[in-house]
């Protein structure tokens, strides 16, 4: 189905997903139906306006104040999550338009272009769009074939694309607890049992996890690890050799419930492109939902809570799950894509090869046909057009600002992200400057609007200096630093200031208030909650003009402060001695 350019919000109900891609040289599109057509035309102090081949007009740049104001942060994010943006998906016409709008809207505010004269880094993807219509999921049992309907009981795809088809026939089913291989914790998963060419069936999160007195020194007790990520569990199967990797959903270890799992992986899904076509990856990946687990372990005689408690014990070894194969046939329509960080520049007047970083992915989920309900858009104002428009105030705020700082500041849009952190990967990768020039980085992603606070979190607190100077900063507003109030939901794992993290780079990655002025905390957790379950990767994420933003204002306001502070520095701020991406940044430095 073909993407229209751009669309009223009158069309909003009625659009389809789209095949176009932005390939490199142009937009490409499977259907062979049209080119890029884009023009864009100056729409004087408004700046510039793109506009689509249909004719209608994306959002004009807002006016806006060289000083950090709630008003600024809503009218930017106003038009991000504007419908003629589709959502946002990455390598779709109206999606990377969304990309050209921040590269204009950095120009506009007096940015430089950060990639050696471009506003761009390109990032080479492939999209594997799975049919249902032509693909099969199954699993063959003692009681007969179990075959649960896709999205509602089960989702799956195959990260592969050498060919269009990638099948597994009768692999026989192996329940591995949680998939984790942890010498640390002295634990292995996998221990004693050949898993090459089966089927993996994987609990979600870290053993110990849902203990009501966890022990904080097993797995980290609440707070989940990177084991717990359901991109460890596929990579280690990958791994063990495993055929395919079915992960189980449950709502209060996955932290959140089956319609996010639905919502992320019932469409096209990209990767970064690879020559060798993912061959590596374990060749279907999945989930399924809790009362299908059930199911699936009755019939072959076990009894699946019992099981999930001897995962969860020292000693656990894998369980074949007996009589049970899977057959699994994913027919996807392969293309090549490129797809783009966006990347702005406020220059130092002394050292301005030293980087200091506010990033935040301007992606989101695009649009969705199938989905429930008229509204089919996911505009994602929060996630993360929010993130966004926090970076984009910060540096109008540092570009105006005389004399220019000591340091270069820098500004990154992440593309990709909701596929995995994919734009940061690619950039981790693939650095636009050398990664011991990086000072280090603050990374917004989908917060909140919500009053103010007495604290501000920091999701996986402890674990760098940056944090020293964010608490000096927070007092200027008699605040605090908070730890992560829901730390088994392994939030720090799930945006893009870990693949900085990975090489070495120091990150901070802030989640705003949540021991709110009035109603302290139980109000903070409220709007959490009511976030989560009613709008988080959902199309009800939209804009909203009443928002109260004087929570994240504050917010901005003090991470500009530490921005500030550190270019105007000669501190290399490191991550705690012990932290684990201590030794990276050591070696990193070690070559400087």
């Amino acid at each position: 189905m073909q993407v229209q350019n751009a669309m009223s919000p009158q069309q909003k109900n009625t659009v389809d997903s789209g095949s176009k891609r932005w390939g490199g040289g142009g937009w490409t599109d499977s259907t062979k139906t049209s080119p890029r057509r884009f023009a864009t035309i100056c729409c004087g102090a408004a700046g510039l306006l793109l506009v689509a081949a249909t004719g209608a007009a994306f959002p004009a740049h807002p006016v806006t104040s060289p000083e950090l104001t709630a008003a600024d942060l809503s009218a930017r994010d106003k038009a991000l999550a504007d419908d003629t943006f589709q959502g946002r998906g990455p390598g779709t016409p109206n999606g990377e338009a969304a990309a050209q709008w921040i590269a204009d809207e950095m120009k506009r505010i007096g940015l430089q272009p950060g990639n050696h004269g471009s506003w761009f880094q390109p990032v080479p993807a492939v999209n594997i769009a799975l049919d249902p219509a032509q693909s099969s999921l199954t699993f063959n049992t003692p009681k007969g074939a179990l075959s649960p309907k896709f999205p509602d009981e089960q989702v799956f795809w195959t990260p592969q694309f050498k060919t269009a088809d990638v099948s597994v026939t009768n692999a026989p089913l192996v329940f591995v607890g949680y998939g984790v291989v942890a010498p640390e914790y002295n634990w292995n998963d996998y221990a004693g049992v050949d898993v090459k060419g089966k089927t993996v069936v994987i609990l979600v999160n870290d053993p110990g996890n849902e203990d009501a007195n966890p022990d904080p020194k097993f797995f980290k007790g609440k707070a989940e690890t990177y084991y717990g990520r359901w991109m460890y569990k596929y990579e280690e199967a990958a791994r063990q050799g495993a055929a395919a990797a079915i992960i189980v959903h449950e709502t209060i270890p996955a932290a959140y419930g089956w319609q996010v799992v639905r919502n992320s992986n019932s469409g096209n899904k990209s990767w970064l492109d690879a020559p060798d076509g993912d061959v590596g990856m374990v060749p279907i990946q999945g989930w399924i939902t809790l009362d299908t687990a059930r199911d699936l372990f009755h019939r072959a005689g076990l009894d699946y809570d019992q099981l999930k408690a001897t995962a969860n014990k020292p000693g656990f070894k894998a369980v074949p799950m007996a009589g049970e194969t899977l057959t699994a046939r994913a027919h996807s329509t392969v293309s090549k894509m490129m797809t783009r960080n966006v990347v702005g520049v406020v220059r130092g007047r002394a050292r301005p090869n030293e980087y200091f970083l506010y990033t935040a992915h301007w992606d989101h989920l695009g649009v969705k046909p199938d989905v429930a309900g008229p509204d089919k858009i996911y505009n994602g104002a929060v996630d993360n057009g929010m993130g966004v428009s926090s970076i984009l105030e910060i540096a109008e705020k540092f570009a105006k600002t005389k004399p220019a700082p000591q340091r270069s500041v820098a500004f990154i849009a992440w593309t990709m992200e909701e596929q995995g952190l994919l734009g940061s990967e690619y950039f981790a990768k693939h650095p636009v400057w050398p990664l011991n020039h990086i000072v280090g980085g603050i990374n917004l992603d989908a917060n909140l609007p919500e009053p103010r606070a007495h604290d501000m979190v920091v999701v996986g607190n402890g674990a760098s200096q940056l944090e020293d100077v964010l608490a000096q900063e927070l007092k200027t507003q008699a605040r605090v630093i908070s730890p992560d109030p829901e730390p088994e939901k392994g939030a720090f794992y799930r945006s893009d200031h870990l693949n900085l993290a990975k090489v070495g780079v120091p990150m901070l990655y802030p989640g705003g208030g949540y021991d709110l002025l009035n109603g302290g905390t139980a109000a903070g957790q409220a709007l959490r909650d009511e976030y989560r379950a009613k709008h988080y990767h959902q199309p009800s994420d939209e804009w909203q003009a009443n928002w109260d933003l004087s929570g994240p204002l504050s917010d901005i306001q003090v991470l500009y402060a530490v921005g500030n502070r550190i270019v105007d520095s000669n501190d290399w701020p490191n991550w705690y001695e012990g932290n684990e991406f201590r030794h990276a940044r050591d070696k990193s430095m070690a070559g400087k």
